[in-house]
This record gives structure tokens, sequence and C-alpha cells, in this order.
């Protein structure tokens, strides 16, 4: 599989998201009676339309998202004769509520089946388990994690003693069965000989090096330049099930970290500093990481797994991000509902007539300096992912 292909493997999943996305609103409303008159994929300038019936689908020619058209989903808006009761802001609370969750909820679905189905069938790419076999020979050691390689930290013990493919099988003479007891006397020995023993071309060929030391949170330990090889662990379908959601509750902590850290994200950004593979990136970055993996050394079903799971966790960011309680996102609207129920509720306890809705146009000011933000940022990100990219490699 080519760069080419892993990014538009990526276009299209995204393209398909959001087109699931807007049918989760579409359909929900057309259940529940609402008129839908337009159903987009993209913005800007259309493409191609048809009608069918009510409702006019099309392609619009920037393809940053999509929309569907519920007919009054404010008051505000004019609505023709014969639609009144059919309007979105006429509808009980719990149907508006449904059709403003549908598409966070689409995405949340798609990120399940994606996951199990990725765990099924190809073993847990999500927690890869380190062999003994080595991978490659990095090109350097640094001397602080933090800060990288550079032109002095090019000294790398297992260049020329270690090889591609080596299996470790003991160190200081005590035979080892994991990697991480490999790892722990490295780590534990900077500067200081360490005896290697691999097998190598069915042979068993004892190796002395010295590991550099390096400084890792605030420690100096040992390290000698290499990767290891990983592989999945196989799962059975039934050990996925539960291996799906504790990967989501894992991705629920990963994303709320990633929002909270955005403030110090942006600042690395302005100040042109590496931008971490966990980070807030756009779909340009996502893209490019998409292209990496896709032309990666590995097997073509790890490389297809690992760009399913990156679909799935998209799908995950976007349902949680979409339910956000700031307009103009679906969770600005829930919000919304669900601040007028209370309201009402709290009104008839007091015997105190029913307010009603909420006016938007007390809070479109607010709206507009969310959307403002929004913009800012998507630019921003737009702009690091060309000049200060996300690269895996």
């Amino acid at each position: 599989m080519s760069y080419t292909l892993g990014v538009l493997f990526f276009v299209i999943a995204l393209l398909v998201s959001v087109m699931l996305h807007e049918a989760g609103h579409f359909f929900t409303a057309r259940a529940f009676g609402m008129k839908a008159s337009r159903f987009f994929v993209g913005f800007g300038p259309t493409l191609w339309s048809t009608r069918r019936g009510e409702t006019e689908y099309g392609v619009k020619a920037i393809p940053a998202g999509g929309f569907v058209k519920i007919i009054g989903m404010t008051d505000l808006e004019e609505i023709e004769p014969g639609d009144e009761d059919r309007a979105f802001f006429r509808q009980p609370a719990p149907q508006r509520l449904v059709v403003l969750s549908a598409g966070s909820v689409v995405h949340f679905i798609l990120a399940i089946f994606l996951l199990f189905l990725v765990l099924a069938t190809t073993g847990d790419v999500l927690t890869p388990e380190t062999t003994l076999r080595v991978g490659s020979i990095s090109n350097c050691v640094p001397q602080d994690l933090d800060k990288g390689c550079t032109a002095s930290t090019s000294n790398v013990p297992a260049a020329g003693k270690l090889q591609p493919d080596d299996v470790f099988v003991a160190v200081n003479g005590r035979q080892v069965t994991s990697y991480e007891q490999v790892r722990n006397v490295l780590r534990a020995s900077p500067g200081q000989p360490v005896t290697l023993t691999v097998k190598r071309h069915g042979g068993e060929v004892p190796v002395t090096l010295t590991p550099a030391p390096g400084k890792q949170a605030g420690q100096t330990i040992g390290f000698i330049g290499i990767s290891q090889v990983q592989r999945q662990k196989p799962l059975s379908v039934a050990q996925s099930v539960p291996r799906t959601f504790t990967t989501l509750g894992d991705m629920t902590v990963m994303t709320g970290r990633a929002l909270g850290d955005l403030p110090h994200q942006i600042s690395q950004i302005l100040e042109g500093k590496p931008r971490p593979a966990t980070g807030a990136a756009s779909v340009v970055d996502i893209a490019r990481v998409s292209g990496q993996i896709a032309q990666a050394k590995a097997s073509f079903g790890e490389r297809l797994a690992n760009l399913v799971v990156i679909v799935a966790e998209l799908n995950f960011f976007v349902g949680v991000f979409n339910m956000l309680p700031l307009l103009p996102l679906d969770g600005g609207h829930v919000g919304i509902v669900l601040f007028e129920q209370a309201r009402s509720r709290l009104y008839r306890l007091f015997g105190r007539r029913d307010p009603g809705r909420v006016d938007l146009m007390k809070i479109m000011p607010f709206t507009y300096a969310v959307v403002a933000l929004f913009i800012g940022l998507s630019l921003l990100l737009l702009y690091a992912g060309i000049v200060n990219p996300i690269s895996i490699q």
C-alpha cells in the first residue's frame, strides 16, 4: 500500500463518516415526521444536486463537513404554509434531543464497530507486545529524550554490533523470556558494559556494548539505540468485546486530556516546537500520518488495521467534541433544550407561567465568538500541518 493510497483511504473514510453523521440527523428527523428539505455533503458552491420527493440531495465543493436542513430549527425561521406542524421547534423535547444527538451517536457506533472489527480479526493492535527480536538500529541516541537527537548525539552503541532480526537470548549470562527484562538491565546500566547474547543465523552470538546515558523524566538511564519488533496479541471474538469498551474508556481519557492540554499545544505550535503524535491535529496531519502508516514496514493486515483504528479514533473524538455544550455544535442545541425543559419544570413547581423558548438572539454574540474561535483554531492547525507536521516516522 502506497502513501497516496493511505491518504486516499483517510479522505474517503472521512467523507463517509460525515455522510453517516448527517444521515443520523436526517433519518431520525424523518422518522418523527419533521421535514428535511436538504441533505448535502461539503460546503461552498454546489457541484451536483438532485431532488427526491421533498428533499434536495447534493455535493458541494469543499469536503469539510456536511449539513441537513431541517425546517424550523429555530422559531425565527420563516416556514412555508402547511409545514408548521412539521417544524423542528414544535416537536416534543425527547424527539428533538434524539435528532440532535443522532449524529454523535452514529460516530460512537462507528467507533465501536470498527474497533471491534480490528480487535477480532487482527488482534490487539492498540497495545502490541514487544518481542525479543530487533527491528531496526537507530541513527542516534539522544542525550535528552525531550530535546531529541542533535549532531553531537549520533553515537549509537548498537551500531555495528547488533543487526535487525537478532533475537535476544540472554543478558549478562542470564536467560531472558521478555524484552522488558533486557530493557530493565540496559536502562540500569548507563556507561557500564553489558553482554548480550543474541540468536543470529541459527547460532548464538555474544555482543558486549556500553549503553549511552540519556535523560528521561529527570533520570539518567541507558540506551543502545534499537527498536524492537512488535506483534499483536491475538484476541477471540469474546475477548474483543470487553477490550473494545476498555479501549473506548482509554480514548475518553485521552480525549479529555487532549482538550484540556489544548492551550499548551497551541503555544507549542506558535513557538514552532515539534508536535507530539497524540496532540491536536488537522485533517492534513491525519492524512499525512495515514500515508506514513500505509507505507510502513509491516504486513498489509497490520497497516490496514492501524488505518481503521485511526478512523475509529477520529469518529470517537468527533462524537465527543460535537456534544460539547457550545453553539453551534449539536451539544449546544441539546443544552438549550435541556435548559428549557428544566426551567419549565421549575416554573411550574412554583406556580409560575412557562417562560417558553430561549431567545436565541440574546446568545448569538456568544455563538459568533465560538465560531470565530473554531475557525481560528482550525486555520492554526491547518497551518501547522503544512509547515510543522506531525510525523510518526
